[in-house]
């Protein structure tokens, strides 16, 4: 996140925004300025590619589902709006720690022990080791304990369109999140690729609730794609992966997608029609 706010610093914050006197490396004037960054960049990416998804992905038809909630695209929306702000808070200490240097994240190729094979590595270990946290994180918000006061408001939306990504409770958006925060205080990355993936998992997150049910057919059971997220709205106690069906598969939670047995939302809608 110090790319970010270097660029920030540069070309808009130094010249235009804080006093001359405020040095750019003092601390609450970074986490000022990250806390700025951060909320603007999350509703970017929401906004963005929530709403290309909507209207160039999304199938409409499913609006005519019967458990599609009524003004449920403007509910998604406020509640993600409302949401991100207090999600940030959290997420900004970390990144504040990324900036005073507490992280493995770095900033060369040469830097790393492996060089690019490294940084390669680095790419896919991310992908393992936050899908198994998330795994074991939303899994852990199916608890009674918890599911009630943190989950249940991002199950609201049993037939979840692009803009329900990120219409989680506070303390349900951060936990998820938390293992891509992790991971760069864990494991060495170059900065520039942890960026990418930062964007990657947002889109990823997006395209999942986007109710576009097509995946090559000899990878049906090995993404999770968005009909297994669509059955984990409908039937909660499977498939809590994120990008891969893995961690299901060994917790006992995965659920072979009713879209691909012909009885998902688009067969129940074309059924409705024939009677």
């Amino acid at each position: 996140m110090d790319l970010v706010l270097d660029v920030a610093d540069r070309n808009l914050l130094t010249p235009y925004v804080y006093p001359s006197g405020w040095p750019e490396g003092e601390p609450f004037r970074q986490l000022l300025s990250l806390f700025v960054i951060t909320n603007l960049g999350a509703l970017a990416l929401y906004l963005f590619f929530g709403t290309l998804s909507y209207y160039f992905i999304f199938d409409h038809e499913l609006k005519k589902h019967p458990q599609f909630l009524e003004n449920q695209v403007s509910r998604e929306i406020a509640y993600a709006l409302r949401s991100l702000p207090w999600i940030s808070v959290p997420t900004v200490a970390l990144f504040f720690a990324e900036v005073r240097g507490y992280s493995k994240l770095y900033d060369n190729i040469e830097d790393s022990p492996y060089g690019w094979a490294g940084v390669f590595l680095s790419m896919l270990s991310f992908l393992f080791f936050t899908d198994m946290g998330i795994y074991w994180i939303h899994r852990g918000l199916h608890h009674k304990l918890f599911y009630k006061r943190f989950h249940k408001p991002h199950h609201l939306w049993k037939i979840a369109t692009p803009f329900a990504s990120h219409a989680f409770h506070p303390v349900d958006g951060f936990m998820q999140s938390l293992p891509y925060h992790v991971y760069p205080f864990l494991f060495p990355l170059h900065k520039v690729t942890y960026l990418g993936l930062y964007i990657f998992v947002n889109v990823w997150t997006i395209s999942i609730h986007d109710g576009d049910y097509r995946v090559p057919r000899l990878l049906r059971h090995v993404i999770n794609g968005s009909a297994h997220h669509t059955d984990h709205h409908l039937y909660f106690d499977y498939n809590y992966g994120q990008y891969f069906t893995l961690w299901d598969k060994i917790g006992g939670s995965y659920k072979s997608p009713t879209a691909f047995e012909g009885k998902g939302p688009h067969d129940y809608l074309r059924k409705l029609r024939e009677k």
